[in-house]
């Protein structure tokens, strides 16, 4: 099997403070095969399993820790597995092939429904890139983002959903679902029209269905609601992150996003998976528990 082993968004050297932290989170990795969510100080926190309807669960899209995950994947993952996800998401396999992860995630009780694949993988490693997924158990293969280049015109988007139609059919036919994750410029209007609206509107749903990133959308000024509403079923992914009062990054259930409007309408919008994400954080234990701990409330 030709793996990718792409580590794209990655961070090439960890500052001296987030090896301190790396050095803090391994050592409670160790510690908790023998002592449990006792061991992390999370037997207050609510079972992912037992507080949540229509089977979603808190996730953890994995760029949240992608430094660490670059100086180790087992460590990181224990940790991840630790605090109470069951659920990640990949973002790049750092070095890993698709076969050494998944032993991985299997030893820590996790799952990966879904990885984050960029644009030239696709274009330019389809088959290995589906190939990596059916060995780790993707459902979903997720675009995440578009550089600036391949983001500057309308038609560029328009020649981008019928890449992504083309690409979905090849993907359907393996068991799998394409889908695409947003960021606050696909709603800045070029030549009269919303790049988001043209993806939604010039792909075939049945072919490449959206991750909706909350914090994106709120960010750029709209309501996913209103994407919801007019778009039901089309949004099984969210990325769930909180915003600031200065319109940065928070963490969630920290920050103003008011969620319960929102995951009132999961059934309506398909949601099946729900990850916390948060872009920059100085606290990573906090981040990832705090996040657990909020996702799980709104999922109850």
């Amino acid at each position: 099997m030709a793996d990718d082993n792409s580590t794209f968004r990655q961070q090439p050297q960890m500052p001296d403070k987030q090896k301190r932290q790396f050095l803090q989170l391994g050592a409670l990795s160790l510690g908790v095969a023998g002592l449990g969510m006792a061991g992390l100080g999370l037997t207050s926190l609510p079972l992912a399993a037992t507080t949540t309807t229509a089977k979603v669960v808190p996730g953890l899209q994995l760029y949240t820790l992608r430094d660490l995950m670059a100086q180790s994947v087992a460590d990181t993952l224990k940790l991840v597995a630790g605090v109470g996800y069951t659920q990640v998401e990949f973002a790049g396999y750092f070095d890993q092939t698709a076969r050494q992860l998944k032993n991985i995630i299997d030893s820590e009780g996790l799952s990966a429904p879904s990885c984050h694949q960029p644009l030239e993988a696709l274009q330019q490693n389809l088959d290995g890139v589906i190939e990596q997924a059916l060995v780790m158990g993707h459902q979903y293969l997720v675009l995440p983002y578009l550089y600036e280049a391949q983001r500057q015109t309308l038609d560029q988007y328009k020649a981008l959903a019928v890449f992504l139609n083309q690409a979905g059919e090849r993907i359907k036919a393996a068991g799998l679902q394409l889908a695409y994750h947003n960021h606050e410029f696909e709603f800045i209007t070029l030549s009269g029209a919303m790049p988001y609206d043209v993806l939604l509107n010039e792909t075939d749903s049945n072919l490449v269905q959206m991750e909706l990133d909350l914090y994106w959308v709120i960010k750029a000024g709209l309501n996913p609601l209103d994407y919801i509403a007019k778009h039901p079923g089309r949004f099984p992914l969210w990325h769930v992150k909180d915003m600031d009062n200065a319109g940065d990054f928070a963490d969630v259930g920290k920050g103003v996003i008011d969620f319960k409007p929102i995951f009132a309408k999961a059934s309506q919008a398909g949601l099946k998976h729900a990850y916390v994400e948060r872009d920059h954080t100085d606290n990573k234990i906090e981040t990832i528990r705090q996040g657990f701990s909020s996702l799980s409330s709104l999922l109850t």
